[in-house]
């Protein structure tokens, strides 16, 4: 049988058992394992857990448990209500202020949660309500939380740019300074928008209030004072700290990657402690029990998909499939916008963790030899991603929206992202014709390849 055979027999089965309903992890699992015992040797099946702890025993996947530790502790407290809370208190005399103040929230949790789920839930519990209450309408308020949460995977630390830096072989810190500036895009992207939606929604308010009467809560106007606002900073600065103080570690060269997780982990727990009062064992145990079982899944799906594509490149099917791409001579940008389509729709099934792992043997060698910045197409692809995350079928977000506010009908959540996709479609272009949006700062502070 011909290594193409080989390579339609293994996708096709891929798909065939993921759409059968059964977890992504033992999916992948399960379809390596046949293929090892029907095409590789026997003494393979010997070697299958040793394979999958030795694909594993990277010193850099060791950041994940740890980075979703600190995010589990700063997700189930109260850090996200008061971030926001100090946001609007500072933003709120601005036109779409509200808004703003919501993606700035979801970016500053993103960047020390790491999680886009978990940035969802904690800012959309308080955001959006507070939105609806003061009339902005149910499907911008939802698609401006669920854009912001995508901001967890592309911001440092970031769980998907850490398992793209052990597929690519690049450097973690070079990529998570490469994120930042694309991040920064984002928000900018996103609260220009919120200030254009609002004024749309005032304008509509305000027509009907001059025609009809009909007073409307947006256009109502609320006064803060300095004192209140100033309160709102004690629970808020901890925080900051916490974050400024782990990319101090990262990127002034004082603690390896892991190392940087492990002390976000401690500082995170130590905080919650004092800000909060979440020390007693029946207050930590919950937190304890999120780590274990999102790390216990997550590293079941990184080992089995790292299995997978073990028995991809011993089948020589990632290196027939990379040979294929390259032997069509593709222009540059054409081969880039049809592995990034590819991405988009790998995205309406699979998780980011998946794609990465899944794809990058297969990928990543034509785009080198295009001559594309691995690092910088790390943050692209990471945009592309995190537009799985908020359009359809899958779209994990959308769904941790319609949890939260389930009066919020399902077609108003979509409709509310599209405008987001849209802006994270006009980042991607910006980036291809500025890369340096990206490679200029790890460039300045890491110095050039």
């Amino acid at each position: 049988m011909t290594t193409g055979m080989i390579g339609l027999l293994y996708g096709g089965a891929t798909l065939a058992v993921m759409f059968s309903g059964m977890p992504i992890a033992f999916a992948l699992g399960a379809v390596a394992v046949v293929f090892m015992a029907i095409f590789m040797p026997h003494a393979a099946l010997d070697t299958v857990t040793q394979n999958v702890y030795e694909e594993m025993s990277s010193i850099t996947l060791l950041a994940i448990p740890l980075f979703i530790l600190k995010g589990a502790a700063i997700g189930r407290s109260r850090a996200g209500q008061d971030l926001y809370s100090a946001m609007h208190a500072f933003m709120h005399r601005i036109p779409g202020g509200l808004g703003i103040a919501n993606v700035f929230a979801c970016a500053l949790f993103a960047a020390m949660a790491g999680s886009s789920p978990a940035t969802c839930s904690a800012i959309g519990s308080a955001g959006i309500p507070e939105m609806r209450k003061r009339g902005y309408s149910g499907r911008f308020a939802a698609g401006v939380i669920a854009a912001g949460g995508t901001l967890g995977i592309l911001l440092p630390p970031s769980i998907t740019m850490i398992l793209y830096a052990v597929a690519a072989e690049q450097s973690l810190g070079r990529l998570f300074l490469a994120g930042i500036g694309p991040g920064m895009l984002l928000v900018g992207l996103f609260a220009l928008y919120a200030i254009y939606r609002f004024r749309v929604e005032y304008a509509t308010a305000e027509r009907a209030y001059e025609a009809h009467g009909t007073d409307h809560p947006i256009l109502s106007t609320e006064q803060l004072t300095r004192a209140e606002k100033f309160a709102l900073l004690p629970r808020v600065l901890p925080f900051i700290v916490l974050l400024t103080g782990v990319m101090v570690a990262l990127y002034g060269g004082y603690a390896t990657p892991s190392e940087t997780a492990g002390l976000g982990g401690i500082l995170a727990l130590g905080l919650i402690a004092v800000v909060y009062g979440v020390w007693r064992p029946k207050d930590v145990t919950p937190i304890l029990h999120a780590t274990l079982r999102e790390s216990t899944m997550l590293m079941m799906i990184i080992g089995m998909s790292l299995l997978y594509s073990y028995v991809m490149s011993y089948l020589h099917i990632s290196q027939a499939a990379a040979q294929a791409i390259v032997a069509l001579q593709l222009s540059p940008w054409f081969l880039l916008a049809t592995i990034l389509l590819m991405v988009v729709v790998l995205g309406f099934f699979l998780p980011p963790v998946s794609i990465i792992l899944m794809t990058a043997p297969i990928i990543l060698p034509p785009l080198k030899a295009a001559g594309f910045d691995l690092i910088w197409f790390g943050i692209v692809m990471t945009i592309v991603m995190e537009m799985g995350l908020i359009h359809p079928p899958v779209g994990l977000n959308i769904f941790v929206i319609k949890n939260i506010a389930p009066d919020i009908p399902l077609s108003e959540v979509i409709w509310g992202t599209v405008p987001f996709v849209l802006l994270m479609l006009l980042a991607v272009v910006l980036l291809s014709v500025f890369p340096e949006i990206a490679t200029g700062l790890p460039n300045m502070v890491m110095g050039t390849k």
